[in-house]
């Protein structure tokens, strides 16, 4: 787990549709004057350089925000998200990947506050060099800690404003990392229930995978949506990801419709060989799939 580095995926098809959404997410908190809070438990460096050295050896974000960067037909939900990473790559080329601490930053105001942690040292270095680059209102609205998320989440539930957003996004290299999802989420709906909580999962042929949605919609009480895309067919050996999903507790009334016409947009202009698939579920039984090639 702590060898991990989010430069070298910054920008893939999983970042897209988790950056969608918590945008959406983002943008229902700040309907309200009042404060909110958004503690990010595995925050990565928070931007990242496309063309430097990690993210150019595998290139994911070709098959991600490459695909879709330049494209003017895309969904509200989409538009937004194309026109936030637009503003990191003012010239119109695409060289910088904005991870979700700066996204969140972009949003928030001057009463809200952001709260951070990552593991791996030269991550949680880096982390801190980027927030310090933006200047002293960054640094003032934002406490970012090197360590272990799950474990510190604890600490910073409830928000003193009692209003905020939980982003639970591990790397599942290790698949510990399954379990933790589980026990860190029902600890936190006790400290905080009513408090907003998007997980981040991988779609990969693994089972603790497939397993994962169904256990945290066991949890008692709890209100979720569903989200997954897919983009490529898993692999004959069973290797690398084939799409990405979303968990999310406590969803805005808004975030199904407006991913009912974001979503089959994904699938089709990320998808691969017409694999290109997506899916909607919640607590309520209303579920929605639809192959891209009939979206």
């Amino acid at each position: 787990m702590f060898s991990y580095r989010h430069a070298f995926h910054a920008g893939n098809h999983g970042d897209v549709l988790k950056h969608v959404v918590l945008l959406q997410l983002l943008d229902h908190l700040a309907l309200k004057d009042a404060a909110f809070w958004v503690i990010d438990t595995h925050a990565g460096a928070g931007v990242y350089a496309l063309n430097g050295p990690q993210a150019s050896k595998r290139h994911e974000f070709d098959d991600g925000i490459g695909r879709i960067f330049q494209r003017k037909d895309a969904p509200p939900a989409v538009a937004e998200y194309l026109d936030l990473v637009r503003q990191s790559n003012e010239d119109g080329d695409l060289r910088r990947y904005p991870g979700s601490p700066f996204i969140a930053l972009q949003r928030m105001r001057a009463q809200d506050r952001l709260r951070l942690f990552e593991a791996h040292v030269n991550e949680s270095r880096i982390l801190t060099a980027n927030l310090e680059q933006l200047g002293r209102d960054a640094i003032r609205r934002t406490v970012a800690r090197a360590g272990d998320g799950f474990d510190g989440l604890k600490a910073w539930l409830p928000p003193a404003p009692r209003r905020g957003l939980v982003l639970i996004d591990p790397s599942y290299e290790d698949k510990e990392d399954y379990r933790r999802v589980v026990i860190t989420l029902k600890d936190a709906l006790t400290r905080f229930a009513t408090g907003c909580y998007l997980v981040w999962y991988p779609l990969v042929q693994r089972r603790e995978s497939r397993e994962l949605p169904a256990k945290l919609s066991r949890l008692s009480g709890v209100r979720w949506l569903q989200l997954s895309l897919t983009i490529r067919q898993p692999s004959s050996d069973g290797l690398g990801l084939h799409g990405s999903g979303l968990f999310v507790v406590n969803p805005p009334w808004t975030l199904r419709e407006s991913m009912r016409s974001a979503l089959p947009w994904l699938a089709k202009a990320l998808g691969e060989n017409d694999a290109g698939d997506w899916m909607i579920d919640s607590d309520d039984g209303a579920r929605s799939r639809r192959k891209s090639a009939d979206a």
